[in-house]
């Protein structure tokens, strides 16, 4: 076959280890055969595999952004390494050391007197693990001005707040007001991993969050958020975000209601749960709400439990869930959660075994945003120490690409493609020597 072309990628191979080369044209996979010929510009692929780019199905950009910038406090495990950190740290513009991933196993949920005694002369704000909690020591909590203050600061018996600020994060960044990140390093960092999309997953979302992110990074974006979430240039419109706290729930009533106004904007809903509270919750919210509708979503799915598998196939409901949390994680989970609930943690082979639709994410910054990292833990179940959590969810390499694979790799499609190695070492990760987004390079080793 010859025909002209703006790109021509040859000598690839698919993941069966057959020969490919794909023709784009305007952004779109024009030809795909075993072998092509024609004019524009060639690259050849040198034998590696050819397949669509990945895409993060849920993460958080601002907050991800803003963590490269931050002290990473994720593997420090004792208090001396984590004042050595915080101490060793340049504080951001305002004066704000900010400290990420902080382990309540190193001397559990801090308040502003330890963090006094962490770093007393500098503004200090640590979020914990799970990016529930902002942690501010004295001298921060004298920039958040006078009270009163909103339910999500924590006070004492006196009415001192104790430094703890609990899903306050919109708050606490206009009230301080923190400069948004800049989101050009994370794009580049993406693209070199063969991200070629990404959901925003923040639940707050709306024209302020939207006017960030738009354009502001080389990959596609699908914005989760309220029902205020606004149409526009550089995104589309995701689901309507639920945000479920099993320690604060909303009534069902509302909760349900929320669902009716995301069904009168033309919108799924999606739902984070990472309890079986939650899950059960939302599931309740659903059916008061006038059912589930084809796309509605469970973000996480932290914890699912077998008998409630089947009633997740009939809803129809899609599960985003973060294999990378076995491999980040898996290690506490094996201290902490009973050995007979293991096979609970996030679900992945049996879901799909039983018709559930499953998608992945990485849900970065709290977890690792590499997806590489998700893709080899969704195959081999294993936590950094080597241990393995749920065998029976291990799921083929073909099984794991798709569940972040947004297009196919056919010719109609969006030329969102990457080149790249996976060796069959267990340990190894892929190496990607090609990003193309709508058939632009975006990325070249």
């Amino acid at each position: 076959m010859n025909a002209a072309f703006d790109l021509l990628v040859r000598n690839a191979r698919d993941l069966d280890g057959r020969s490919i080369s794909v023709g784009i044209r305007r952004g779109i996979i024009a030809a795909l055969d075993t072998s092509l010929t024609g004019t524009g510009l060639e690259i050849d692929a040198q034998g590696c595999i050819l397949g669509p780019g990945l895409h993060d199905h849920h993460l958080h950009l601002l907050a991800t952004a803003a963590q490269m910038a931050s002290v990473d406090l994720a593997d420090a495990r004792s208090i001396d390494i984590i004042i050595a950190k915080l101490r060793a740290a340049r504080p951001a513009p305002g004066g704000w050391v900010r400290a990420t991933g902080y382990d309540e196993r190193a001397a559990g949920l801090p308040d502003r007197d330890l963090l006094d005694a962490w770093l007393p002369d500098q503004p200090l704000r640590v979020q914990d693990r799970t990016g529930g909690y902002w942690i501010l020591n004295s001298a921060g909590v004298a920039k958040l001005g006078e009270p009163p203050f909103p339910a999500c600061v924590e006070q004492d018996v006196d009415g001192r707040p104790n430094g703890r600020i609990r899903r306050g994060d919109a708050w606490l960044r206009d009230r301080v007001g923190a400069a948004a990140p800049s989101l050009a390093a994370l794009g580049a960092r993406l693209v070199q991993w063969g991200v070629t999309g990404v959901t925003d997953a923040g639940a707050a979302n709306g024209a302020e969050e939207a006017a960030l992110l738009a354009g502001a990074m080389p990959q596609r974006l699908v914005m989760m958020g309220t029902e205020s979430l606004p149409p526009g240039a550089g995104y589309r419109i995701g689901p309507l975000k639920l945000l479920f706290d099993e320690d604060d729930l909303p009534t069902v009533e509302s909760a349900a209601a929320r669902i009716a106004a995301a069904r009168t904007l033309g919108r799924n809903v999606a739902a984070h749960c990472v309890t079986m509270g939650e899950l059960l919750f939302y599931l309740e919210a659903l059916a008061v709400g006038g059912g589930s509708r084809p796309g509605d979503r469970i973000e996480h799915g932290g914890v699912i439990a077998d008998s409630l598998i089947g009633d997740i196939a009939a809803a129809g409901l899609t599960v985003v869930t973060q294999p990378n949390f076995i491999h980040d994680r898996g290690d506490r989970y094996l201290e902490q959660v009973a050995r007979e609930e293991l096979d609970d943690l996030y679900r992945l082979g049996s879901l799909q075994r039983r018709g559930v639709h499953v998608l992945g994410g990485s849900d970065a910054p709290y977890g690792d945003a590499n997806p590489w990292i998700a893709l080899r833990a969704a195959t081999d179940r294993r936590t950094r120490g080597g241990d393995v959590i749920g065998a029976g969810e291990a799921i083929d390499r073909r099984a794991a690409l798709q569940l972040y694979q947004a297009t196919p790799l056919a010719v109609g499609a969006p030329a969102d493609l990457i080149l790249y190695d996976w060796p069959q070492d267990r340990d190894a990760l892929a190496s990607v020597h090609l990003t193309l987004i709508g058939g632009v390079i975006a990325w070249q080793s």
